[in-house]
């Protein structure tokens, strides 16, 4: 987490992430067009916009196990919400910009463990506006 928000704030970065190459894979399906056509992503995952096509620069295209989202990144997607963000809030960290650096589980994540799937599918339902998915 460390490493992530000094490169980030360094950088002074919309946001950005930290994850093991195992779900890396898996993740950049979710952008991938295939030869039928749009991204055809794995274990459920929602399909995300290409870059160019994310209406703003502080929307991050896509989660990662560590994120790093700027102040201006969380405010563009409603986070932190009190009443809905309590678990993410408990493995996230505001940083010295006001910023926040967030954790989606505690351990690397690994997609074929069932709880880390899930925990990544309920941030992706709960920030649609990651990956360009919500309407303007």
């Amino acid at each position: 987490m460390d490493v992530l928000e000094a490169v980030a704030e360094g950088a002074r970065a919309f946001w950005g992430h930290a994850t093991p190459d195992a779900a890396s894979g898996d993740i950049a399906e979710q952008i991938a067009p295939t030869l039928e056509g749009p991204p055809s992503p794995p274990r459920g995952l929602p399909a995300l916009k290409l870059f160019a096509h994310i209406r703003s620069p502080e929307i991050p295209y896509y989660l990662g196990w560590l994120n790093y989202w700027s102040a201006t990144a969380a405010q563009a997607i409603g986070f932190p919400d009190l009443d809905r963000d309590e678990d993410l809030l408990s493995r996230a960290r505001r940083t010295a910009s006001g910023g926040w650096v967030v954790k989606l589980t505690d351990a690397p994540l690994d997609l074929d463990n069932p709880a880390h799937l899930d925990a990544l599918l309920r941030a992706y339902a709960r920030f649609p506006e990651i990956g360009g998915r919500s309407a303007p």
